[in-house]
């Protein structure tokens, strides 16, 4: 676990009961960029569709005026999916230029956050920059249709077809051995991320050679302790993630309609047996996150599942800090050292 420094260290000591410790206070350079910008919240009162707007004004790529991270390359591409077109940005690290050159390249398929609800891969883009070269995968992030214009199973239908489609000739063709394909996104996108790896597996389909789990919504936190300690005050309020969990959920007007409680909605809430022969999984959390403890929750499940986890615990980060990369230098480390664990994941060993 982190000692209140940014500095992440993996762990395979998952807390039993699977509860998350906090430094005495979060960093400080994330309590001053929260306090410079006090409308910037998730699942505020000020409703989605401001905070969509806001979102994009601090986060977005065209906007930041500092701390832009390098990458390769990029490619604007989009696939005709099941629900119509998914558009899809591959970032290409110079640093493993080599491996694409050679097709053996790794990929991480990332799915990024924001309540189903709020956020693009313009506001992801930067942070995901700093993955990928430290990771030495191409990162391939990709905008879902947005809940609550569009709902489940949407999102997890479109991440599936980007799934297939970099696991094609079209990641061949683009230096991706197959085997090398990772799933990955924080928050709602690492809830995402734990149901596609489920519905996969369900489904017969090739799997994912693993699943990253960036402070993931396991399942809604109602009865945690770090849902009532860092209920509001730290960027991600805990009684929004239930209005995004009702964005989410279909209306259905037929019986026996999809449940909150079914697995590819709520993986945290499976029992461990129903878990296993997924991917090894990388699961990461933070001490002022209402999301920690049913993180932690998830890891213990698959960890008794027999699936290979990594746990890593920032003691002093909160919610989002993949995104505050360019205010926060704990948050740059620990997107690094996100990379860094990637690329030790999926081509077995830590590229120097």
């Amino acid at each position: 676990m982190t000692q209140g420094n940014g500095d992440p260290k993996m762990s395979s000591s998952i807390p039993n009961p699977p509860i998350g410790t906090r430094s005495r206070r979060p960093n400080g350079a994330l309590e001053d960029f929260l306090d410079n910008n006090p409308d910037l919240e998730l699942g505020g009162s000020k409703g989605f569709i401001t905070e969509r707007a806001h979102h994009r004004k601090i986060f977005g790529i065209h906007n930041l005026k500092k701390g832009i991270n390098a990458i390769g390359s990029v490619e604007f591409t989009a696939i005709r999916g099941p629900h119509g077109t998914i558009p899809i940005r591959i970032l290409y690290p110079e640093s493993a230029e080599d491996w694409r050159d050679r097709g053996e390249a790794g990929a991480l398929i990332y799915c990024h956050g924001g309540g189903y609800t709020v956020g693009s891969v313009d506001e992801f883009e930067n942070g995901l920059r700093l993955v990928a070269e430290r990771s030495g995968c191409q990162v391939y992030c990709f905008d879902y249709r947005p809940a609550p214009e569009f709902r489940y199973p949407v999102q997890l239908d479109e991440y599936d077809a980007v799934i297939d489609w970099v696991q094609s000739e079209e990641g061949r063709n683009r230096g991706v051995r197959a085997d090398r394909v990772a799933g990955g996104g924080d928050s709602s996108g690492g809830n995402l991320t734990a149901a596609v790896c489920l519905r996969r597996r369900d489904k017969g389909k090739k799997p994912l050679c693993a699943q990253i789990l960036v402070y993931p919504t396991a399942r809604l936190p109602f009865d945690t302790l770090a849902a009532k300690e860092n209920s509001s005050g730290y960027y991600l309020h805990t009684n929004g993630i239930f209005s995004f969990a009702a964005h989410y959920m279909p209306r259905p007007s037929k019986a026996n309609g999809p449940s909150p409680l079914d697995a590819y909605i709520s993986p945290g809430y499976q029992p461990a047996k129903d878990l296993a022969n997924q991917p090894k999984a990388a699961v990461i959390t933070n001490g002022f996150d209402p999301l920690r403890d049913v993180g932690i929750e998830y890891a213990s499940k698959l960890k008794e599942a027999g699936v290979d986890v990594k746990w890593v615990h920032h003691e002093d980060l909160i919610h989002g800090w993949l995104q505050m990369t360019p205010w926060c230098h704990a948050a740059g480390d620990a997107t690094r050292e996100l990379g860094k664990l990637v690329g030790a994941i999926v081509y077995g060993y830590e590229k120097e």
